[in-house]
């Protein structure tokens, strides 16, 4: 059974930093494509940032490319999704999901993986 625990949200103000990280477990992570999804109140679900080792891609969302970076740890089963020069906007509660479809870095982002996480919650202050 594959399950995605994220961990790292918080508070922080505008031009802080987190990260966050995701635990997979049930599976090989290289096997797969992981990245990051978020969901603000009113907002349709969006797309963050994904990687597949496997295939050497990473993709990001235009809104975050170059503040973001993600990165993934196979050893430990883990990926991290470094956040810097955090926005109010981008607020919003953050899952982990993965996939075994991975023959695309640009519809990961833009269709709904398979596995999620339960989420979590990122404040960003102004």
């Amino acid at each position: 059974q594959v399950q995605l625990v994220e961990s790292g949200g918080g508070s922080v103000q505008a031009g802080g930093s987190l990260r966050l990280s995701c635990l997979a477990s049930g599976y090989s992570s290289s096997l797969y494509c992981m990245g990051w999804f978020r969901q603000a109140p009113g907002k349709d679900r969006e797309g963050v940032a994904g990687i597949y080792t496997g295939g050497d891609w990473t993709a990001y969302a235009d809104s975050v490319r170059g503040r973001f970076t993600i990165s993934q740890d196979n050893a430990k089963n883990t990926v991290y999704l470094q956040m810097n020069m955090l926005k109010p906007e981008d607020s919003a509660i953050y899952y982990c999901v993965a996939d075994r479809d991975c023959s695309s870095a640009y519809w990961f982002l833009r269709r709904r993986p398979n596995y999620w996480g339960q989420g979590t919650q990122v404040t960003v202050s102004s």
